[in-house]
């Protein structure tokens, strides 16, 4: 992969793989026939790693400007890492393994786009260890390092972040056309 594609440095895909994505612009997809089931659940889980991030920050920085309990924004902290960690874990797999080859079979002239997807989840590994390594340095801090701890959270979260945003923008514009197109004649 050219580093011009690599997560770390690419402002979107490629318009070569963008060809769905302009017969099926993002404002139109909720009116599409085929916007339900698959289609709604994809778009759906991004949402919720989004309102994750979203969450762990809004607690770290709580801890921060100590506008909450300390031991309530670690519990929060904690149990919304988690889940973003699991979640985000076993959607990757899912789709590595599952979806990604049957959308490849059904537009082999996009399988580029699945290749730079497979490989944002590769480097994405490394910044999903640092979050729950930093989360983990945030639980295990004692009361004088929270906000230490805290705030290299926040700045871990916000290199993970830009990150994932990244990637599940460039995911949706690569397999929402694709499963508007070929709706239910994919089999997933």
């Amino acid at each position: 992969m050219t580093d011009a594609l690599t997560l770390e440095t690419r402002a979107g895909l490629p318009d070569a793989l963008r060809v769905l994505l302009d017969e099926h612009p993002r404002d139109l997809w909720q009116s599409h026939a085929q916007y339900d089931g698959l289609t709604r659940f994809w778009l759906e889980r991004h949402l919720m790693f989004r309102m994750l991030i979203d969450r762990i920050g809004l607690e770290s920085r709580a801890i921060l400007d100590r506008s909450a309990a300390p031991d309530r924004a670690v519990r929060n902290t904690a149990r919304y890492a988690q889940i973003l960690l699991g979640e985000l874990h076993g959607h990757h797999q899912i789709e590595d393994k599952h979806y990604f080859p049957r959308l490849v079979a059904a537009e082999p002239r996009l399988a580029r786009g699945f290749d730079i997807l497979d490989g944002d989840h590769h480097a994405l590994d490394g910044h999903l260890h640092g979050l729950a390594e930093a989360t983990r340095r945030l639980i295990r801090a004692q009361p004088a390092d929270l906000r230490d701890s805290a705030g290299m959270l926040d700045g871990t979260l916000a290199g993970f972040g830009r990150f994932l945003y990244r990637h599940l923008v460039d995911e949706e514009d690569l397999v929402v056309p694709i499963l508007l197109t070929h709706g239910e004649a994919l089999g997933v």
